[in-house]
């Protein structure tokens, strides 16, 4: 199933991304620092939600409360829950 996430405080303005049960594949970001956010994307291919949410959850990007990475593990996190509701 494609998830769409749009963002919160950062300068990416949306995170979509492949979810089958708790495995998420094809992260894209739209906006946002394109390099990191594409070497991000190609590291957490493949991985469950719980495994993003250890690696990326609290990570800040300078003053800013949250991050990228932090709005990419809340993604996970909802579009999961959000998936077990429709199931």
């Amino acid at each position: 199933m494609r998830y769409k996430y749009k963002t919160n405080g950062v300068c990416s303005i949306e995170i979509s991304f492949d979810i089958e049960e708790n495995v998420i594949t094809n992260v894209e970001f739209l906006g946002g620092c394109n390099g990191n956010l594409k070497a991000i994307s190609k590291l957490i291919d493949g991985q469950t939600v719980e495994y993003i949410e250890e690696k990326l959850s609290g990570n800040l990007c300078g003053r800013r409360n949250t991050s990228c990475a932090d709005q990419l593990a809340k993604a996970v996190r909802k579009a999961y829950e959000e998936s077990k509701i429709k199931s």
